[in-house]
């Protein structure tokens, strides 16, 4: 059985319309409707199979399912330098946020400095979906123990008119707000971020239950 036997077996098609809604700019046809648990466990057996590299070259995939499978595929590798030499190869073939937001690579977290540059990279790239992947491993790498100021300028240098970048970007703040509160509400109070991404940066703050009360009606003032 083939993994697009494996896919096919497991569809949903009341799945697959809440897809095709969540993910407008890729067309329906593209997407089978395999809820995200069975691509995990389908990910974890292509890791281990005879199969894997033939499947990770076989570029560009049909289908969203396969998209994903892929970089969950690449988020198990150990090693730092095929993993990331995988994902670069791999991040241009990404056309929508959720491939762009769900694979976390394990190698990442215990080899910071060797990710920076990458990261640095990414955030400038032309490609939306790689720049939104940068931002995204830049808030979750470099948020806590190996976080300095200078990485907020980072995001908030990037500019688009983008709807999903611009997401990406009000997200990354709204979650420094939360971690680094004093070095980001200088980016607020300064309105450096182009007023949409300002507004959204305060609305998903002042949702989220890792600021304070005070805090929140502090950023209530600077809409």
């Amino acid at each position: 059985m083939t993994l697009y036997d494996r896919l096919i077996e497991q569809k949903d098609a009341e799945y697959k319309e809440f897809q095709a809604r969540l993910i407008p700019n890729i067309s329906p046809e593209s997407i089978i409707g395999v809820r995200t648990p069975q691509i995990r466990k389908l990910a974890k057996e292509v890791f281990i199979s005879d199969f894997r590299d033939e499947f990770l070259n076989d570029l560009p995939h049909k289908y969203y399912e396969e998209n994903l499978i892929h970089f969950f595929v690449l988020a198990q590798i150990k090693d730092f330098d095929e993993c990331v030499k995988k994902v670069e190869l791999f991040l241009p073939y990404i056309d929508c946020w959720p491939l762009s937001d769900q694979a976390n690579p394990r190698s990442f977290k215990m080899n910071h400095q060797k990710l920076l540059p990458y990261i640095k990279k990414w955030i400038l790239s032309q490609h939306v979906y790689t720049s939104r992947f940068g931002i995204r491993m830049l808030m979750n790498e470099f948020l806590d123990k190996d976080f300095k100021e200078e990485y907020l300028e980072l995001a908030a240098s990037k500019k688009s008119e983008d709807y999903y970048l611009k997401m990406m970007i009000a997200w990354f703040f709204a979650t420094a707000l939360a971690k680094r509160y004093d070095e980001s509400i200088k980016y607020i109070e300064s309105r450096r971020l182009g007023e949409w991404v300002h507004k959204k940066t305060i609305q998903k703050a002042v949702e989220s239950y890792r600021i304070t009360d005070e805090h929140k009606e502090f950023l209530k003032s600077l809409r």
